[in-house]
């Protein structure tokens, strides 16, 4: 009697140290799967938000250069008119980040900067100079420049990187939405993520 109830105590010691293995391996294994998979949902998350723009600006040239001691004035002058397109972009596969596996966090540590590009059209009417002075390559290089400044401007007083920005909050979001799902901690600049509308406290780029 005896030696069949210490062989029932060891069959069941044996069945709940399995068990136990069992779990452990089991939890390591989901914990993996979960990290893989949001080092690789952040990765390979959108990897461009863009917002666009367009902007059209006449610009009035003009450039006057005394010669022989100012006793002969030269001008030239053009009108020329500037359609723009616009994009704001973030990078995200530039988002740096750090997974803690051991306290199932997500740490986002940067948000790249946005990155503003400018694809000016520029058509020239009444370029005029005369022999002394001609309209160059000179003019058009600090045509280009001023143009470019203006625009960039009117950027910063337009509501374009406010667009850009709610883009990106949307993005954000979703790294939020995922960890989430995980049973995972998000947190962002030092502060743990408890809503999607928490990025929106945020201040971004």
């Amino acid at each position: 009697m005896r030696k069949f109830l210490f062989g029932v105590l060891i069959g069941l010691l044996a069945i709940g140290a399995y068990r136990w293995i069992a779990g452990g391996i089991e939890q390591k294994n989901t914990l993996e799967e979960s990290s893989s998979l949001i080092q690789q949902e952040v990765e390979n998350v959108s990897k461009l938000i863009v917002t666009e723009g367009h902007f059209s600006q006449v610009y009035n040239y003009k450039q006057s250069e005394g010669m022989f001691g100012n006793l002969w004035i030269t001008q030239k002058k053009a009108l020329v008119v500037v359609n723009a397109d616009v994009q704001i972009a973030y990078d995200l596969s530039k988002v740096k980040f750090d997974i803690d596996e051991a306290n199932q966090t997500l740490y986002i540590k940067e948000i790249p900067a946005p990155e503003i590009k400018v694809f000016p059209d520029f058509k020239y009417y009444d370029a005029e100079g005369d022999y002394l002075n001609p309209f160059d390559a000179d003019d058009i290089n600090t045509i280009k420049s001023r143009v470019n400044a203006s625009i960039r401007r009117k950027v910063d007083g337009s509501d374009l990187k406010e667009n850009a920005n709610r883009r990106l909050i949307a993005e954000l979001a979703r790294f939020y939405v995922l960890t989430n799902s995980l049973g995972w901690k998000l947190v962002y600049e030092d502060k743990e993520v408890l809503s999607e509308g928490d990025f929106q406290l945020k201040e971004l780029h």
